[in-house]
């Protein structure tokens, strides 16, 4: 007679998952397991374990894997869950199946070495080493779980599902951070020359903005506020206007102003004058291209042109190029607009506005006066012929 199968499991991505109501009690969470017969023990397993506690008041012993499980189902509406679920489905092969007082410093130590050193997905796929920033976003979604573990979740008994926290120790930032690097202007010509007139043109607006890069990617027409008494317009970025990911909204949560100095303010004509000439394609994006919006400037196309910017920065100047200027992000065009705006002698209250800085007020309320000293404030730095202060970088002369 062929043995009856167990219910409640089901297959997806081949992995079996659980799904069944024992009792009252809910149990709904992946195996981690890609065998049917195997994830049949670990359900019989997880079935002794709530009978025990139900029966005997035995404390059932959870996984991290049940706590990843059911955070994520209670988080799912946040704006960073996306990220959140990656870091913790990258755990989950090295301490999913461990009882949650049993996650500390130790039994990390194979995830962090993963991380560091590179490897492959549990799908085959390459994984590249990563920052000791990018590994503690990772401890930090561990310490989110374990303390709603402590402090929130309650068995039957009311007894919470971890009795105390572990001190995880986070990895120093310090050793594998890699500092701003703000263009000078020379450094800013040769890299924008290299530049395709669709990342250039996007560039020249971050660089005299401050705008973050989903922030440019993604600018919409509907966001712009027209300014009549100073013949010009400002944008309005909602919190929730979206990013790289769906709903992941401005940075400090707040709406976002982007003013316009004399420079962004001709992008923006120039944009809007490709708008119309579009006949209906892309029509809400401020920077298309071929008709779509891009999902990110640091392209294949960024990356070419910074290497050969570096070389020509060699030749025309008979010198190495800084290595920052080697490997220039997207980023370090909003820190060379914050460092210009510094050497400029912007106050600290308008860099703050002008950089979309939380700053403790309701920054979409302005006057007219007041957008006019934030545009005068912003030209300052407009000039793309003009000087800034020479950045001096001190190198320790080789032994």
């Amino acid at each position: 007679m062929a043995r009856k199968s167990i219910t409640g499991l089901y297959e997806q991505n081949g992995i079996w998952r659980i799904n069944k109501i024992v009792n009252g009690h809910r149990i709904h969470e992946s195996t981690g397991i890609g065998s049917r017969q195997e994830a049949e023990k670990y359900l019989i397993h997880r079935l002794e374990n709530l009978r025990q506690q139900t029966i005997y008041g035995v404390r059932l012993t959870r996984t991290f894997r049940e706590a990843v499980t059911r955070y994520l189902h209670e988080v799912s509406d946040q704006p960073s869950i996306s990220l959140t679920a990656t870091y913790l489905e990258q755990l989950v092969p090295f301490v999913g199946d461990l009882p949650l007082t049993h996650v500390d410093d130790e039994t990390l130590q194979p995830f962090i070495a993963w991380m560091k050193k590179g490897g492959k997905y549990h799908n085959g796929k390459p994984k590249k080493p990563v920052s000791n920033r990018t590994i503690n976003i990772a401890l930090q979604r561990v310490m989110r779980v374990m303390n709603v573990c402590h402090r929130k979740w309650r068995d039957e008994q009311k007894r919470p599902w971890l009795d105390a926290v572990p001190s995880i120790t986070m990895m120093d930032e310090a050793k594998t951070k890699r500092a701003p690097y703000p263009l000078s202007w020379d450094e800013q010509r040769l890299l924008f020359s290299e530049l395709p007139d669709h990342l250039k043109a996007m560039a020249l607006f971050k660089v005299n903005t401050g705008c973050r890069e989903q922030e440019v990617c993604k600018l919409s027409w509907d966001w712009e506020v027209v300014v009549p008494e100073l013949d010009t317009s400002v944008f309005i970025i909602p919190p929730d206007f979206g990013g790289r990911q769906k709903n992941s909204g401005v940075k400090n949560g707040d709406e976002r102003v982007v003013i316009l100095n004399d420079v962004a303010k001709s992008i923006i004509d120039n944009q809007r004058k490709l708008r119309d000439e579009a006949k209906g394609k892309a029509r809400s994006i401020v920077f298309p291209y071929e008709g779509r919006t891009l999902h990110r400037m640091n392209d294949t196309a960024w990356r070419s042109a910074r290497l050969r910017a570096a070389e020509r920065f060699g030749a025309e100047f008979r010198s190495e190029p800084h290595p920052g200027f080697k490997s220039v992000r997207i980023h370090d065009l909003k820190h060379s607009f914050g460092r210009r705006l510094k050497a400029a002698s912007v106050t600290f209250e308008d860099r703050q506005a002008l950089l979309g800085h939380k700053s403790g007020s309701v920054t979409t309320h302005y006057s007219g006066s007041e957008l006019a000293q934030l545009i005068a404030a912003a030209n300052k730095i407009a000039s793309t012929g003009g000087q800034t202060p020479t950045l001096t970088i001190l190198r320790r002369q080789a032994a």
